[in-house]
């Protein structure tokens, strides 16, 4: 489709929010992924039993590589059905605890994705600072640990196109009308060519062994070669797996576990096409949550649309369609390019399921009327991995390449156009790139023949804080509720308002209560409810500063990003 493009305004307004677009670079990021359509029920099943159990790793030989900060890797088996066999070099960063005297043990995390590295989190750790990860209760009384799971950041990062594959997915041309954004047969030739490029850049041993039952074996190794009888667990997003995954292969040395904006376990091991239209499904509950507080706060506060946020945002989309934006680089923003109507939903996306970033949305729909896409082109580069990926979404390989490994065959191509009418059906403002999402699985060159499938309970393990967002684009509410009955011992704690991931970027009452649990073992009581501040559409510089309009709580939303962008 050939179409022209209009080179973007100089940005008047980026005086009034560059530093919202900049604090907000780390509150951007996605999870797991999800569709209404049933597969057949897979047995059962945990792992294969090893023959022999791995050997006792050696004790991990650190170096020191910042402040408070030290690094090193440990060997895992490749499979640990052949704990002799090949071993792969799994990337650790370490945090020392500050009160080095009331140090309890290890904290281990995961932030989420997959794909997200717990190593860059840890390294972002910042015990003074009010947009650090862990609170300076935490980081005073644990070793924060991460490890990088295997095919992820220091880990052998799964790589699946090249750089200049790479740069062409950055300025593809999707039509938002169609579901995938492309026809089936081209959606289907770029599944193929990012498949073969996985293969070609890694073993099918090695693509075939990422499971997320592997990663936790792997954490045990880790605690292990630290020497711990049991470890404290905190996990956001896909974390949310693998902290169940753990507490049910490993209850016994399991200390205490937080899961923040959690994954409905039994649809991602079985169901992962319902998993996805889950995911679809909240994408638009935030979005609508941002057009209703929109109208309600008024044309004063949010101008976009003169009262018809909905219809201004329709008119916008086409116009971007039919005449794109060029938006020149800009240094510590936005790598530049065209900004169509495609791009411009997908920044929609990223902005609307995070409150804190509501206002940076405001402007920048307001600044893409007047011909000026830098705010919601720097909203769409921020996003490095997303259930349905993205134009700029690098880290979508490696999480590409855990969810095949765990999720069951989706090689049957009927399912997934049933599932991709069913979005289309809804006719939702953001469901384009939902369709299709999994199709990267449907050709997926390797198996994983051990596939674990057991529920995961935790059964034996301390009981579990659960926190779930009231809506959360990524992680839908129902899922934290799900989790909590699920497993055999567990508390709920509910989030108000309009975020993926909870835990410091919501306030003191969740900050406390997953301090408290992490340090203490005491549990809210079950069914706890914590309020935030009411959400703003009102965009930075409209009467009020950039910094209370984009609070500490933009720096980070999904601990499914390492500081920088998570998912689960």
């Amino acid at each position: 489709m050939h179409r022209t493009t209009r080179q973007t305004a100089v940005p008047s307004f980026a005086p009034r929010i560059v530093v919202a677009l900049v604090a907000a670079t780390l509150a951007l990021s996605g999870c797991a992924g999800a569709s209404g359509m049933a597969l057949a029920a897979s047995p059962d099943r945990g792992p294969a039993a090893p023959d022999v159990q791995p050997p006792t790793p050696d004790p991990i030989d650190w170096t020191e590589c910042g402040p408070r900060l030290d690094c090193a890797t440990v060997e895992v088996p490749l499979e640990y059905t052949e704990p002799d066999g090949e071993q792969i070099a799994l990337a650790v960063t370490r945090h020392r605890a500050t009160d080095p005297e009331r140090r309890i043990g290890s904290l281990f995390i995961n932030p989420g994705g997959p794909g997200v590295s717990a190593t860059e989190t840890v390294a972002s750790i910042d015990p003074d600072g009010a947009a650090s990860p862990y609170s300076p209760d935490v980081v005073a009384r644990f070793d924060v640990v991460g490890m990088d799971p295997r095919g992820v950041g220091e880990s052998g990062a799964v790589r699946c196109l090249t750089d200049e594959q790479r740069a062409e997915q950055a300025t593809e041309d999707r039509d938002p009308n169609l579901p995938g954004g492309k026809r089936f047969a081209t959606l289907l030739a770029d599944a193929d060519t990012f498949t073969e490029g996985c293969l070609a850049h890694q073993s099918p041993e090695f693509l075939a062994s990422l499971s997320t039952d592997n990663v936790a074996r792997d954490l045990d190794q880790v605690r292990a070669a630290l020497g711990e009888e049991q470890v404290t667990f905190y996990g956001a997003s896909y974390g949310t797996v693998v902290g169940p995954m753990y507490a049910t292969m490993f209850p016994d040395r399991v200390r205490q576990m937080v899961i923040d904006a959690p994954v409905d376990t039994r649809l991602w091991l079985r169901n992962p096409l319902r998993l996805l239209d889950d995911v679809a499904v909240s994408n638009e509950e935030t979005l609508d949550a941002w057009f209703e507080t929109c109208r309600a706060e008024g044309v004063e506060v949010c101008p976009f649309g003169d009262g018809d946020p909905e219809a201004a945002l329709d008119a916008l989309i086409t116009e971007l369609e039919a005449e794109p934006l060029q938006v020149p680089p800009a240094e510590g923003l936005t790598p530049g390019g065209p900004l169509d109507g495609a791009m411009a939903l997908e920044s929609v996306r990223a902005a609307a399921g995070n409150r804190a970033l509501w206002p940076v949305l405001t402007a920048g729909l307001l600044a893409a009327q007047q011909g000026d896409g830098t705010a919601l082109h720097f909203l769409v580069s921020k996003v490095t991995v997303a259930p349905f990926g993205g134009p700029f979404a690098t880290l979508q390989e490696a999480h590409t390449a855990v969810r095949c490994a765990d999720w069951p065959r989706l090689n049957n191509l009927a399912v997934h156009r049933a599932a991709a009418r069913k979005i289309a059906a809804r006719a939702d403002r953001l469901g384009s790139r939902a369709a299709y999402s999994a199709l990267n699985c449907a050709l997926w060159p390797v198996e994983n023949e051990d596939r674990f499938t057991k529920e995961l309970t935790g059964a034996g393990a301390p009981p579990i804080l659960v926190v779930g967002g009231r809506l959360d684009n990524v992680s839908p509410h129902h899922w934290a509720e799900t989790m909590a009955k699920r497993l055999d011992d567990a508390v709920l704690l509910t989030r108000e308002g309009v975020a993926h991931t909870s835990y410091r970027t919501s306030g003191p009452c969740v900050d406390d209560a997953v301090d408290a649990a992490l340090i203490d073992g005491v549990l809210p009581a079950d069914g706890t409810v914590c309020d935030v501040a009411p959400a703003t559409t009102r965009p930075p510089g409209a009467g009020q500063g950039v910094t209370s309009s984009t609070s500490s709580a933009t720096a980070r939303t999904d601990q499914t990003v390492p500081s920088a962008s998570r998912s689960s």
